[in-house]
């Protein structure tokens, strides 16, 4: 694989023109032999519901067994894939980061709950949202897409509850600042932009920036910069056959020496060592 596929709807480049998307995971899953290989959707959140049967789920790097009961949260961005047993059923509801913009309200304190990939046990109240998310997404009635905005609104909420009981995380203030600051760096990681520069674009001093990321995460600014970096040449020396100085090239490091470097600085080992244990 050259590069890490990313998808609209897994196999589809196409948006889709719904307030939701719902799909049983056997519709899609015979499709496709009930496999599917490591991929992301850049602006989709997906939540699956397993009902029967299992598999196993690869979400970034780790992999998690699934049985009946099991919920997935799959983040935007976030790199997974699925094995599952044939015949297992389930449903999935896919969900614009649109939606997720309109329904979550700064200093609520879901988007870090949401953020997170995760497998969990989910409740009755869960599998019943659900279901009447799947039910009004098959109909035409009047104001449609009000009752699916709201069922929509309900799930994320029970999903950020379900993971806060599960992993709580303490609370971040200055939310507002932290987001502004991730969709930076996403818009900018490539031109490996400093604190300053950021600080500058947020309208802050860099000391404050920092400040505040370390009382919300435990890291600098700057680590959360080399972070996201890091992250994603791990997701390429996972998923995707590049060589380590085309995977330095397309993270913009015009020196694939010192992308080594940085990267074994965050991580303990080079890039060459890493996959090499990964193959293991």
């Amino acid at each position: 694989m050259s590069g890490i596929e990313n998808f609209n709807l897994y196999g589809e480049l196409r948006d889709f023109p719904d307030v939701v998307h719902c799909e049983t995971i056997e519709l899609r899953s015979r499709i496709h032999n009930w496999e599917f290989r490591p991929h992301r959707h850049a602006r989709l959140h997906q939540i699956l519901l397993v009902e029967s049967g299992g598999g196993e789920a690869l979400l970034e790097e780790e992999r998690h067994s699934l049985r009946a009961g099991t919920l997935v949260n799959v983040p935007l961005g976030t790199v997974h894939g699925f094995s599952f047993t044939p015949q297992t059923k389930g449903w999935v509801v896919t969900l614009a980061a649109e939606l997720l913009d309109q329904g979550l309200v700064e200093g609520e304190g879901l988007r870090p709950y949401l953020k997170t990939e995760k497998t969990l046990q989910y409740g009755s109240e869960i599998k019943d949202t659900v279901q009447s998310i799947f039910s009004e997404h098959a109909n035409l009635f009047f104001a449609r897409a009000h009752v699916l905005r709201a069922y929509s609104g309900l799930l994320i909420g029970l999903v950020a509850r379900r993971i806060a009981e599960q992993s709580p995380i303490g609370s971040q203030r200055d939310g507002g600042l932290l987001r502004r600051f991730e969709h930076l760096i996403e818009e900018h990681a490539l031109d490996h932009l400093g604190v300053a520069e950021y600080a500058n674009m947020l309208g802050v001093t860099p000391t404050h920036l920092s400040r505040v990321l370390r009382n919300a995460t435990g890291q600098s600014a700057s680590g959360a910069i080399e972070q996201h970096m890091v992250r994603e040449a791990r997701r390429n020396l996972a998923f995707t056959n590049l060589s380590v100085s085309e995977i330095a090239y397309q993270l913009g490091y015009m020196d694939p020496a010192y992308f080594s470097r940085v990267f074994k600085r965050a991580t303990g080992m080079s890039p060459r060592v890493f996959r090499q244990n990964l193959e293991d």
